[in-house]
């Protein structure tokens, strides 16, 4: 059975260490609640909006996108210290329209308006008005509070400028009770402006967290955020336990004399029907000679470079690259490779060493417009791998640039682009076991011994949580005997993996054909740069193109290794035209003198290779091939068969050619 009513105010974790709902969790609740819809109104931020959008979709839930954005006390251009307290106010999506305000919103929030918090100002939401739901807001929106200092000529000015806004039909009085005596003078004042200028009421909770339960621990995680302890009377809490995920039953006890508060959540969700397209891939135009398609430029690249590249090329070139070519043709990522090797070009250009790892490399397109070294044919290399025509999806080329000089190729794309087409992108940290044993012991005033016990008894591994660390004896010693430990662990439990901070991802940058900000908000970085507020998934998921450029330092020590013997000796060296063959070169190897070699210098590299004694290139590609979780456990039999200690073994006798 359908419930009555519909959240339309809440806060998931990405309300950074202010909400504490995941949102897996909270759409199986509203699932499990029966309630049709559900909306995300995260603080001033859209960080989870496509996350919560393919929850919901998932689980039969109708998504509804908002955010709870900051609103400065004058213009967003005022930042002096009676700007330093913003107002909240509540915008819903009602379409695409009103999507892509709220990204416009968000974006200038972040990128112009920041003061303490992203702000937007009342000429902002003007322009910007078109497609959205607004509502009067909690206890800190700019109402209530006019409300709360007993100014009602304020609050009725304050509604009439809102509802020239965003228009009457659009504009909703919100009508919150979390018990707080604030919340009923406010309600009054609300309900009297309601009746005046016959407005809708609407009732929402405000939630922060998803259950009753979870009300201690998002005091912890409040905590965490201002670097307070619970044991400090005077730090920012929530005055009650109730601002959790309600069903339509505890929402109707709150407001039995308002009915039609909670069916015009109902009305509200109705009205918001935003349909998100993937997909469609938004790539930029690359250059091209006049008159020629991205295709016919690639095709002609490719048979310039063919006879220099491999001078003697047959039929088995000829072929591979007509197969790769159609499959571009097919899939219409022919602009990809030209952006890609404009980015080559200008490292080449510049002298920036820079390489390709992965899949990648299975290109003989790629290897003839010089983006790549390595001949796959050569090296038996299966392009499917890297574009698969059964899989069709973006292609994915990571590029190793000198890490010294990454900042450049940055730049370049920018200065190429625009600096509206190309951000880098965001990533979340969330709180690991250790950590979340850490924060939460500061926060409760823990022995410090404890945790520091605790710590070191869990160890530092990928995939490591509190769930498995309550395995290890010591750790399951101290929850079963001491109070303090259980205390603990059973509170960090609660807030382990929850979204901890956002910082910029090593390697992402994005660009776009249009402006950014037609898809994707923005946010600012700590050192200034533009930066996505959508992770890389969803800009993949969105169709924007995303390249990995990292920053190896290996390749730093490489350059300025060439650049010194240059100086110093006199001796010019093209490290793509060295000899595969040095026998030299291959005894050191094999000596497990790899210090400074990539990939080849960690102590349990050093053991294998000395044990291999590798004699080409393919016997070391096998190495750093093997050298992962799973395969590894194959290097012993790989290298007995390699020295003839063991027979070699096939499936079966077809694979043989193949293995």
């Amino acid at each position: 059975m359908e419930a009555g009513f519909v959240h339309l105010h809440l806060h998931t974790e990405f309300s950074l260490l202010d909400g504490a709902t995941r949102i897996k969790e909270l759409v199986k609740r509203v699932a499990d609640f029966g309630m049709p819809a559900v909306a995300i109104s995260d603080h001033g931020v859209l960080y989870g909006a496509i996350d919560f959008y393919n929850a919901c979709q998932a689980a039969g839930v109708k998504p509804i996108i908002g955010c709870e954005v900051y609103l400065a006390p004058r213009s967003i251009k005022d930042k002096t210290k009676q700007d330093q307290t913003s107002y909240h106010l509540l915008l819903l999506a009602k379409d695409e329209v009103g999507y892509k305000n709220l990204i416009r919103l968000s974006t200038i929030a972040n990128l112009e308006g920041f003061y303490y918090k992203p702000r937007v100002d009342k000429q902002i939401l003007r322009e910007h008005a078109q497609g959205l739901i607004a509502t009067s807001s909690c206890l800190a929106g700019e109402i209530p509070d006019a409300l709360l200092k007993d100014d009602y000529e304020r609050a009725r000015r304050l509604l009439e400028e809102y509802l020239d806004i965003f228009g009457r039909e659009n504009f909703y009085i919100e009508l919150q009770d979390h018990g707080l005596p604030e919340q009923r003078k406010v309600n009054e004042g609300l309900l009297k402006l309601a009746e005046q200028y016959r407005l809708p009421l609407l009732a929402t909770n405000d939630a922060h967290y998803l259950t009753r339960e979870d009300a201690a621990m998002h005091d912890v995680l409040l905590c965490v955020q201002t670097g307070s302890t619970l044991d400090k009377p005077d730090r920012l809490k929530f005055g009650t336990e109730e601002f959790y995920v309600k069903s339509a039953q505890e929402m109707a006890a709150l407001f039995p004399d308002h009915p039609a508060a909670l069916a015009n959540t109902l009305e509200v969700a109705a009205r918001c029907n935003l349909q998100l397209e993937f997909g469609r891939v938004q790539l930029p135009t690359p250059d091209l000679p006049e008159g020629k398609t991205a295709m016919q430029h690639l095709r002609d690249l490719c048979y310039e470079s063919l006879p220099r590249l491999i001078p003697n090329y047959n039929e088995t070139h000829t072929q591979r690259l007509e197969y790769e070519l159609s499959v571009i043709e097919t899939t219409g990522f022919a602009p990809y490779f030209l952006i890609v090797r404009d980015f080559a070009q200008f490292a080449r250009r510049e002298g920036i060493y820079f390489g390709v790892r992965g899949s990648a490399a299975g290109s003989f397109v790629s290897y003839c417009i010089g983006i790549t070294d390595i001949d796959p044919i050569e090296y038996d290399l299966t392009f499917e791998r890297f574009l698969n025509p059964e899989r069709i999806q973006m292609p994915d080329i990571d590029m190793d640039f000198e890490d010294a000089r990454r900042d450049l190729v940055i730049k370049y794309v920018r200065e190429k682009y625009g600096q509206e087409r190309v951000a880098q992108i965001i990533t979340f940290g969330t709180l690991a076991a250790k950590a979340a044993l850490r924060d939460v012991a500061r926060v409760m005033n823990m022995p410090p011994a404890l945790v520091d016990r605790l710590a070191k008894a869990i160890p530092t591994q990928p995939g490591m949580t509190i769930e498995k660390a309550l395995a290890i004896p010591e750790v399951k010693q101290e929850y079963e005997r001491n109070p303090d430990a259980r205390k603990l662990i059973d509170m960090a439990r609660k807030l382990e993996g929850i979204t901890r901070n956002a910082s910029v991802h090593a390697a992402g940058v994005v660009i776009s054909k249009d402006p950014l900000v037609e898809h994707v908000p923005l946010a600012r970085s700590a050192d200034g740069e533009p930066v996505t507020q959508y992770h890389m998934g969803a800009l993949e998921q969105i169709g924007l193109l995303k390249m990995d450029f990292l920053g190896l330092s290996n390749l730093s020590a490489l350059a300025q290794t060439v650049e010194n013997i240059r100086r110093t000796r006199g001796i010019e060296i093209d490290v793509r035209n060295l000899p595969l063959d040095d026998a030299k070169t291959y005894e050191m190897l094999g000596r497990g003198d790899t210090t400074g070699v990539f990939q080849l210098e960690s102590a349990g590299m050093r053991r294998y290779i000395r044990e291999l004694r590798p004699q080409n290139v393919r016997e070391l590609a096998a190495m750093v091939a093997l050298y992962r979780p799973g395969p590894m456990d194959h290097i012993p039999t790989y290298i007995n068969r390699k020295h003839g200690r063991e027979p070699i073994e096939y499936p079966h006798p077809w694979l043989e050619p193949i293995l």
